[in-house]
């Protein structure tokens, strides 16, 4: 009797295999979705193959994952989903929320050690707090250990450009990019090549209108069309756009390398040692953060810092359109496809999807034959930031597991995650998603050719330079407790409530607070292995301003000459 039900369920579990899953579904989906690859449709075909083999014991579960809201995610969620199924026969619930709730959502399963989603898609900005609570799986150990089985040997993990931007202080691997995108520079090259424009402009600032190399240009453009130029095609123009809401987004448009942008931090790449873009302060070779406040040789409230904020709070105000200091980071991009601003300093090749829809869908920033009339380059820098320090931000979402998620569940799960970055797939996701993780996909001939419609994107992430754009590293030892403080301190700047002094002296303050948290538990239970915040005792912080490097003491001027650069010429650069 139990050889016969054994015999029954094998043949039933035979069944649903064969119902679900199969080389025809590959094929399928092979010929009419997943082209153009950086394979051939037989290399593709022997991935997939891999896939239903390996899927397998797991054929007939349903499994949930959660990530933000992007085009690159809504077209796994509702493509890929479809596909992973069919050809592997497990479901995939894949749902979408903001990046706050996703946060939270990370949060609340890293507290309680419960499982409420079987892998997620979260920012490799938390790969400082993954690598010291050891509640994220470690990538490396288990693609040679307990999920040797289930990980893809097509996988070819150095073609993933943003590798490192998920690799902990230990060297192991503990997320796998899925999406990337830049904080880039933003503007109209269709307005900034006018003769007469130009004329204006080198008259009034005796240089080139062009592409801003630092913030001194970048403000006296910003001043030029709003107040000079003002109206163009009877339109009511401005020369900046950005933020305010007083929301998470706020905080994160500020860890977002808007700090190390104005140059606050220190030279090294890819985040800055011993000073990173926070203005965190962990020695080089250790793994213990020593403050955030310049009193303990942090720079989170020191002159570069309270620069960048400021700047950020006065072009907002004398610059940007009504009611931009009310958007948030979703309504930034609606407002700039309207069609009325020159140039944004802080904007998301993200939105490149959006921004090359067709003038039809009201996107008043493409011509007649949905040509760009904008372009994207790299992000001006300010007076106190050096050669060999970062320059701006790239998000990389990533996929992530969790210890506390049952081994059955997380391979189904760590399957999909590999799926939906394949070879295969790349492609032809990035050509929707337009957010490049591998270098297989961005030097793929079908990009050469579409890079004249996409204002830049292909070549930025083709040049040399791109590696000056990175995640937040790992000096910050637990992302979400430290993320959450920033939205409040700047929120108070916009609403006058606090000048940036004052604002990121409380920040700073706050932080080191936390971080002090953090060191009691790492030192009485080992709560961040070890490598939990040793915070410095505070000294006068004129004795860490006197010092070499970051923290960096006020400049006597912080407006220096502005200096532009021609479009044309810099792309001529990349190619070389």
């Amino acid at each position: 009797m139990l050889r016969k039900i054994a015999l029954v369920t094998a043949v039933a579990a035979f069944g649903v295999t064969q119902a679900y899953a199969g080389v025809d579904e590959a094929q399928k989906w092979i010929d009419e979705e997943f082209q153009p690859s950086a394979l051939s449709k037989s290399e593709q075909m022997a991935e997939m193959e891999w896939f239903i083999n390996a899927a397998k014991p797991f054929a007939g579960m349903e499994i949930n994952v959660l990530s933000e809201t992007i085009p690159t995610h809504e077209y796994e969620s509702k493509t890929l989903t479809k596909a992973f199924e069919d050809i592997t026969g497990i479901k995939v619930n894949h749902q979408l929320l903001g990046e706050g709730e996703v946060v939270q959502a990370v949060q609340t399963q890293m507290q309680t050690k419960r499982n409420l989603y079987d892998a997620y898609i979260n920012d490799s900005d938390l790969i400082g707090t993954h690598s010291r609570l050891q509640l994220a799986v470690n990538l490396t150990d288990w693609m040679a250990g307990e999920g040797s089985d289930v990980t893809n040997p097509y996988l070819d993990i150095d073609d993933f450009i943003g590798k490192s931007f998920t690799t902990g202080p230990d060297g192991k691997l503990y997320q796998l990019p899925d999406q990337q995108f830049a904080n880039l520079y933003w503007f109209r090259k269709d307005w900034f090549d006018r003769p007469d424009l130009k004329e204006k402009f080198k008259a009034k600032y005796g240089y080139e209108l062009g592409v801003p190399v630092n913030w001194s240009a970048y403000e006296d453009i910003a001043e030029f069309f709003t107040n000079d130029v003002q109206e163009i095609d009877g339109v009511r123009i401005y020369g900046h756009m950005d933020y305010g809401k007083r929301a998470p987004d706020l905080g994160w448009r500020m860890t977002d390398a808007w700090l190390s942008m104005a140059g606050a931090g220190s030279k090294g790449l890819p985040n800055g040692i011993p000073v990173d873009e926070w203005g965190i302060r962990m020695e080089e070779g250790t793994c213990n953060p020593v403050g955030a406040s310049v009193s303990r040789g942090g720079a989170a409230n020191g002159p570069a810092a309270v620069y960048a904020i400021r700047k950020w709070d006065e072009w907002l105000r004398e610059y940007a359109p009504p009611g931009a200091a009310s958007y948030d980071f979703y309504q930034s991009l609606p407002a700039l496809s309207q069609g009325n601003v020159a140039q944004q300093i802080f904007w998301y090749t993200a939105f490149t999807a959006s921004m090359v829809a067709p003038k039809s869908d009201g996107n008043n920033t493409v011509d007649d034959s949905g040509m760009p009339l904008w372009r994207m380059a790299p992000s001006p820098h300010g007076p106190y930031w050096e050669e060999g320090q970062k320059l701006g931000y790239q998000d990389a979402g990533s996929w992530t597991l969790f210890e506390s998620t049952p081994v059955d569940r997380r391979k189904a799960a760590w399957l999909y995650a590999q799926f939906v970055v394949s070879k295969t797939v790349d492609v032809k996701k990035s050509h929707v998603g337009l957010t490049f993780i591998r270098d297989s996909t961005v030097n793929h001939d079908s990009f050469t050719e579409r890079a004249p419609k996409l204002g830049g994107l292909v070549e930025f992430y083709r040049s040399p330079d791109r590696v000056m754009w990175s995640p937040t590293g790992v000096n910050v030892p637990d992302y979400p407790k430290l993320a959450q403080i920033w939205w409040q301190q700047i929120g108070d700047v916009n609403s006058g409530v606090f000048t940036a002094q004052q604002a990121m002296d409380r920040l700073a303050e706050e932080m080191d607070l936390v971080m002090e948290r953090m060191q009691r538990a790492d030192e009485k239970a080992n709560t961040y292995g070890g490598c939990g915040p040793r915070l410095n005792e505070k000294i006068d912080p004129a004795e860490w301003l006197s010092r070499p490097g970051s923290p960096k003491a006020k400049l006597a001027n912080e407006k220096p000459q502005g200096e532009t650069v021609n479009y044309d010429e810099l792309v001529k650069r990349w190619a070389q």
